[in-house]
Parts: structure tokens; sequence; C-alpha cells
């Protein structure tokens, strides 16, 4: 196929000049003589840099990964991971309902989403989304486990149970009861000094892949996002840090490991299933204004009258 098919054209090459036609500013001896006063100039005007300024240089890349394999070891025993479960028969009294919850094989996993522990009382920050079918059911028949660890590294897995929920914020607190096991709560920060550009990091089960870290940037800000209920969610924060069907519900972290958003949602070209690179998170504030009154009251502030 012709390059000029494909709209692609070469650039004409010019003829060299006559020789005879160019005139030298100085003789070939000048020129030798020179050479070494250039040589010298260049060296001055861009000096090599010393044996110590290379050693700072070759110490900087791994300094830098020693810091995020220190932030993902520090934040992720407070990420936990979501499943959400539909028994195949309605439980008939309750020791068939304990029988039921104690034996997964009589449930289908339905989906998978991301949290993140608030407090030592086990309860769990996650998107609505993730729980939604858990809110809304009376049949009995669905059911949501949680994969956690300890502060001691050990791995639990138990039913959580939903204590509240604001659809127009995409939020949910989960209640998981843990005696004998300390949790270790996420740290929080703030999302209202954030500035276009500073690193990023989502920590979140992605596809049922447990414990992952996606690195990316803050793209944006003051985004706004359809919320479950068909509202607009105002002020998201907009990131390239992979954020795929698992990761809902997830920390989305700063350089310190301080949680800065939940990760709720990416951009998706139609049809093909795959991000863009355009993903989305509530941001922390939002999420510490509105968690509290769900743990206590189950909805939002603004249904309290």
């Amino acid at each position: 196929m012709a390059l000029g098919s494909l709209g692609i054209r070469l650039l004409p090459v010019s003829s060299p000049p006559n020789s005879s036609e160019i005139s030298l500013p100085f003789s070939s001896r000048r020129a030798i003589v020179f050479a070494p006063t250039v040589l010298m100039a260049s060296l001055l005007a861009f000096p090599v840099p010393s044996f110590a300024a290379l050693l700072q240089l070759q110490d900087e890349v791994p300094q830098e990964e020693d810091r995020i394999v220190g932030l993902f070891q520090e934040t992720s025993p407070s990420v936990v991971c979501i499943k959400n479960l539909e028994i195949a028969k309605k439980p008939q009294n309750p020791s068939e309902e304990a029988m039921l919850i104690e034996d997964d094989e009589n449930a289908k996993v339905k989906g998978t989403g991301s949290g993140f522990i608030w407090d030592k009382f086990g309860h769990i920050v996650t998107n609505y989304h993730v729980v939604s079918a858990l809110a809304t059911d009376n049949s009995g028949l669905q059911r949501c486990k949680v994969n956690l660890v300890d502060v001691k590294g050990n791995g639990i897995s138990r039913d959580a149970k939903i204590v509240g929920f604001d659809p127009e914020y995409d939020l949910a607190v989960l209640k998981v009861e843990l005696q004998g096991h300390e949790l270790k709560p996420i740290v929080f920060g703030t999302s209202r000094s954030l500035r276009v550009g500073q690193s990023c990091y989502a920590i979140g089960n992605p596809f049922g892949y447990e414990k992952t870290l996606t690195a990316g940037v803050i793209s944006g800000l003051g985004r706004e996002i359809p919320s479950p209920n068909g509202r607009a969610i105002r002020g998201a924060i907009q990131t390239d840090a992979a954020i795929s069907a698992g990761n809902s519900g997830g920390p989305l972290v700063d350089l310190y490991g301080h949680v800065i958003g939940v990760n709720t949602a990416t951009f998706t070209r139609k049809g093909t299933g795959m991000s863009s690179g355009v993903n989305f998170a509530i941001p922390i504030d939002t999420v510490v204004r509105t968690v509290p009154y769900l743990i206590v009251y189950g909805t939002p502030y603004s249904e309290r009258f």
C-alpha cells in the first residue's frame, strides 16, 4: 500500500549546496585551533554530573519504589473484599438460616466489590451500588460476605449487615461482628486541597483479584457523575489510576496512604467494556460528612427531616 493512500507524505530531500559556493569564515588551521576552545566552552555550559550526583540520581528511583511499597503494605490491611451472594433457597427457620450462612456452597456469587474499614467497631464503607441488592432485598435470599484481615494479619471471612445507605452519594455502610479480632481503620486525608497532577493510588479487588494496587495522578477536580438514584454527584475526583469492575467502594489514597476518595465509576467506551482511563472517586470530605449519619440513623441527614 502506498504511503500516499494513508495520508502520509514524505518530506522532500533538499539538495546539498555547491561546495564552491560555501564561504568558510576561517581556514582549516584556524578551525583546528578553535575546536578545543568550542569543546571547553560546551563542557562549561553543560557540566558533567559529579559522582555523588549520579549516586543520588540512582537512589531516587528505589526510594520512590520503597515509598509506594510501604504505602501499600500500610494501607491494604484496611481494604476489604465484598462478595454479594444469592442463597439458592430461603431458610425456613433460624437453625436452617445459620446452616446456610456457614455453607457457601448453597450460595451463588452475584458480584464483587471493595470497601475499607471505617472504625474499630467493624463498620465498613463502600458504594451503595455494590450492595444495592442487599439494601432492597425483602426475600431473605441476598447475603453479603466480607473478606478482611485483622491487625495481626489473620485472614477473616464474615457475613456483613447493611446499617445505612445513601443512593444520592452512592455510599453505604456495612457492619461485621469480629469478637476477639482487632481491625485497622484506614487513615483519613482530605480532598479540599487536592491538586491536578499529584500522585494517587487505587486499592481494591478488580475482577475479584484481591488487594490490587494501581497508580496514577489526579486528572481533574469538580467533576459531575451520575448517582444510582439518577441525580448528579458533584465535586467528584477524576483520575487515570485504573478502576475496573470490583474496585468500586475501595479507597483512592494519596502518596502518604491517606484516603482521599472512594473509587466509584469509570468511563467505558460503548460496546467495548474497556476503561478509557477516565475514572472517578467520591471526595473523602463528602464521605466524612455523610457516613456518621448512616451509622447512627441508617439514612442521610437530608432524609431526617
